[in-house]
C-alpha cells in the first residue's frame, strides 16, 4: 500500500502537563517553587500549577493518600552544566531522598519530592546519551532512528 496522498498518521506531539498527587500542597508547592526553581502559576486549597520552563506541572492533593511508584519510574529535569552543582546542593540540603547513584552519561541527581515522587535533575540531552551508548552498547540495543 502507498502512502502517497495518505493522511499523515496521528501522535502526540510532546508532554503536555506532569501531575503529581501530593501528601501535602504547601510543603510540595515550597519545594518545587523554593528548592527546584519552579514558577508558581496558580493555587488553590487542593493544588497548585507550577512550570518548570514549558513544562507546566500540577500538584494535587486527592483526599486518598498518595502511593508513588517505588519501581525505576520518574520525571527528569533539564538543568545546565553550570546551575548542576549548585541545584545538587539545594536539593540535598532540603533534606530529599537520593533514590539511586547516577551510573549513566552526564551529570544526574536521582532524588525524591516530600511526597515521594520519584525525580532527576539532568544535564545532557538523548542525542549525546545516544553519542555514549554506541561507544559501550546495551546488550541487544538497537538505535532505530538517527536523531
Amino acid at each position: 500500500m502507498s502512502d502517497h496522498g495518505a493522511a499523515e498518521r496521528p501522535k502526540v506531539s510532546g508532554i503536555n502537563h506532569v501531575t503529581f498527587d501530593v501528601a501535602n500542597v504547601e510543603a510540595s508547592v515550597e519545594f518545587y517553587r523554593d528548592v527546584l526553581g519552579c514558577e508558581l502559576v496558580a493555587r488553590w486549597p487542593a493544588g497548585a500549577y507550577l512550570t518548570a520552563g514549558r513544562t507546566w506541572i500540577a500538584l494535587v492533593r486527592r483526599g486518598q493518600p498518595p502511593s508513588p511508584a517505588t519501581d525505576y519510574s520518574h520525571i527528569a529535569f533539564d538543568v545546565s552544566r553550570e546551575q548542576f552543582i549548585g541545584l545538587s546542593e539545594r536539593i540535598r540540603a532540603s533534606g530529599a531522598r537520593v533514590w539511586q547513584e547516577n551510573w549513566t552519561e552526564g551529570e544526574s541527581l536521582y532524588f525524591e519530592d516530600p511526597t515521594g515522587h520519584r525525580l532527576e535533575i539532568h544535564c545532557t540531552d538523548l542525542v549525546t546519551r545516544l553519542r555514549a551508548v554506541r561507544k559501550e552498547p546495551w546488550e541487544g540495543l538497537v538505535i532505530v532512528d538517527e536523531l
